[in-house]
């Protein structure tokens, strides 16, 4: 018998709107308060500085001419679609992998909806360290990150009880 949402990893979905809504008001944030590249020093290491992303992840692609904007708008769509029907089908006390999921998704939506609006992503968290800068990110890049490191950690370290309950689902 199928999950109802409240017992699926569906149930988990609130982080997903958490972070798509962080992710686009803090970029709506920069829009309206910064010029491009302008960037404002908050810590000795950190600045918010206003750069747009073209390409994905470390600006891959991101000279590519234009055709990578619906490649990852596809990603994008294809990885969220995956990712909802698999929390639909796991077991909504599987917090772990259900967190891992909604934060990949939320991160997903927020970057797609910058490509969709604006044809690029907006980035402004910059770490560095002396003159060496970190790439620039966002709220969403972030999400993206600690789920899929939280993917990554979960299937070294999955109990044999969480491998129980998803077989119960299955």
């Amino acid at each position: 018998m199928p999950l109802t949402w409240k017992d699926s990893g569906l149930r988990w979905y609130w982080v997903v709107v958490l972070v798509f809504l962080a992710d686009q008001l803090s970029k709506q944030w920069v829009l309206a308060n910064f010029d491009l590249f302008e960037s404002v020093k908050l810590l000795p290491f950190f600045n918010f500085t206003y750069v747009r992303n073209y390409g994905a992840a470390f600006s891959f692609l991101s000279e590519a001419g234009g055709w990578q904007r619906w490649l990852f708008t596809l990603v994008a769509v294809g990885f969220s679609t995956l990712l909802t029907v698999w929390l639909r089908k796991q077991s909504a006390s599987l917090w772990k992998l259900n967190l891992a999921y909604t934060l990949v998704i939320g991160g997903a939506l927020g970057n797609l909806i910058d490509r969709l609006m604006h044809g690029f992503v907006v980035d402004f968290i910059d770490f560095y360290w002396g003159k060496s800068h970190y790439p620039a990110f966002n709220i969403a890049d972030s999400a993206i990150f600690i789920g899929a490191v939280l993917i990554i950690w979960d299937s070294f370290f999955n109990s044999k009880s969480e491998q129980d309950k998803t077989e119960e689902v299955k």
